[in-house]
């Protein structure tokens, strides 16, 4: 079993995460390396890194990746933990649970995208309806902890899901 649900995570609607998202560039298949020294949790200027069992996550409820590259550059065992492009694997996707599925005025995630890869698409009778742009999504979390009913997560990328 996890760690409890806090009360504020319950009445959000927050679960369990479903899957540890990693810091860019990061490569979670060498856990033998890391040192769990959490030199990337203290620089990260987001604040988004928590220790998972010894290993760096994003916790995108605290906030958005801004790719500034801090993680990388603090981390001691960098080059063996480390490579390619500093980029995420993954894209966001909107649940069943979003406000404006369910008939109430919503767009908290649309405001916060930065690369305006959500959009709403107007609809006859109730309020628009969202739609993301996998390719403009950078995955960097903006829209993840400023949606009200926590309907937005993560899922992994076209080019990295069929990798």
């Amino acid at each position: 079993m996890g760690a409890p649900l806090s009360r504020r995570d319950f009445l959000r609607g927050r679960g369990p995460t479903k899957a540890k998202v990693v810091p860019p560039g990061f490569l979670g298949t060498r856990p033998d390396v890391c040192s769990s020294c959490s030199l990337c949790r203290e620089r990260c200027p987001s604040g988004i890194i928590v220790m998972d069992h010894g290993l760096p996550a994003l916790d995108f409820t605290r906030g958005e990746c801004t790719f500034c590259g801090e993680c990388r550059t603090h981390c001691p065992e960098s080059e063996n933990l480390f490579a390619g492009p500093v980029l995420l694997s993954h894209v966001v996707e909107i649940g069943g649970g979003c406000l404006a599925l369910n008939g109430v005025d919503c767009q908290a995630c649309r405001d916060h995208c930065p690369t305006d890869a959500i959009r709403f698409r107007p609809r006859v009778g109730g309020p628009f309806l969202p739609e993301i742009n996998e390719d403009a999504c950078s995955g960097c979390g903006a829209c993840i902890g400023v949606c009200p009913v926590a309907a937005v997560a993560v899922k992994a990328a076209k080019e990295f899901a069929d990798a």
